[in-house]
């Protein structure tokens, strides 16, 4: 079962998330594959303000996904006011999970969590998390105490 906690919520990033026609289905609700998108969406604008993506790939490593797992709450129509959450709920040293919710109209729509890990371009296998990333995360969790 996914929670979420508004109390800790480390790196979060909030991003206003516009629903398009192209992404209502036959029903007249946003299409359980636009959710993806809008997750991709909110780790881009987490990496955009925590650790930039052309940074990591210009020393040859990038974030892959590893799983992805939703609860749909409520359906999210054409004419709602979407807004989505993002927050590294975990960081180990090889490992990353992040959580998000999506709110329509202020409500929450649908609950994720995602998890995955850093990989060396040139070979593909995974790296140690930034310590860029590990240094924010750990320093937004002990200011809390």
């Amino acid at each position: 079962m996914l929670t979420t906690d508004n109390s800790h919520r480390p790196l979060e990033v909030v991003l206003t998330i516009p629903v398009r026609t192209y992404d209502i289905d036959f029903a007249g609700i946003v299409s359980n594959i636009v959710y993806i998108k809008w997750l991709e969406d909110l780790r881009l604008k987490f990496l955009e303000e925590h650790l930039p993506i052309n940074q990591l790939m210009e020393q040859g490593y990038v974030p892959i996904l590893a799983g992805t797992e939703i609860e749909y709450k409520r359906p999210i129509k054409l004419i709602d006011q979407v807004i989505g959450r993002l927050w590294a709920s975990d960081l180990g040293r090889l490992k990353w999970t992040v959580q998000a919710e999506i709110l329509s109209n202020n409500q929450l729509a649908a609950v994720a969590t995602q998890k995955g890990a850093f990989v060396d371009l040139q070979n593909g296998r995974p790296i140690k998390i930034p310590d860029e990333l590990q240094h924010k995360y750990l320093t937004s969790n002990t200011s809390l105490i």
